[in-house]
């Protein structure tokens, strides 16, 4: 009697394992799991831009966008600034496969709003998506996206997807050419 009622725990706690597994499966199906590599969906961010007003990475799904983590006192930063200018001036009116339009989404890693607001200027940052806490390296999109070293950069589909990361030079310029619709 024993012996059955054991065997019979043992498949009733097998049958309910089963079946959460199945619906744990079931619930995740068509679902991009959130991480920081190409084919995840990028972390969400949402930052104060320099009037203080938060604006959301999110807020930009329909375009290609480039997230791009830099700061003013970086000198590797600055030099690669006119890269991305060229890279927006170019493709941010393009017709794109999947997408309407090209985005950066700049996150700062300064301290000082006044030096980041002159760098901005300086370098012709002419996009309106800049944000930062202000927290330097304790930035809290910082220790989202694990940055270690800036300039640095991902580059995210309509849907958010990371299709792209680490573009630099003209290797921005290259992946894009693959989104736009050729002419």
């Amino acid at each position: 009697m024993k012996k059955s009622i054991f065997i019979l725990s043992i498949l009733i706690v097998g049958i309910a394992t089963t079946g959460f597994i199945r619906s744990q499966q079931e619930k995740g199906k068509g679902e991009v799991p959130t991480g920081l590599n190409v084919g995840e969906k990028a972390p969400e961010i949402v930052l104060n831009d320099p009037n203080d007003k938060p604006i959301k990475l999110s807020s930009l799904r329909g375009k290609v966008v480039l997230i791009d983590f830099w700061a003013s006192w970086c000198g590797p930063c600055r030099r690669e600034n006119p890269n991305v200018v060229q890279a927006y001036e170019k493709y941010n009116k393009k017709k794109f496969k999947n997408a309407k339009g090209f985005a950066v989404y700049s996150v700062s890693l300064d301290r000082a709003k006044d030096a980041w607001v002159k760098a901005i200027e300086a370098d012709h940052l002419t996009w309106n998506t800049h944000v930062s806490d202000l927290k330097w390296w304790y930035s809290e999109a910082a220790q989202t996206y694990k940055v270690q070293g800036i300039p640095t950069n991902w580059l995210i589909d309509s849907k958010g997807i990371i299709i792209a990361q680490s573009l630099r030079g003209p290797a921005l310029e290259q992946e894009l050419d693959k989104l736009v619709v050729q002419e």
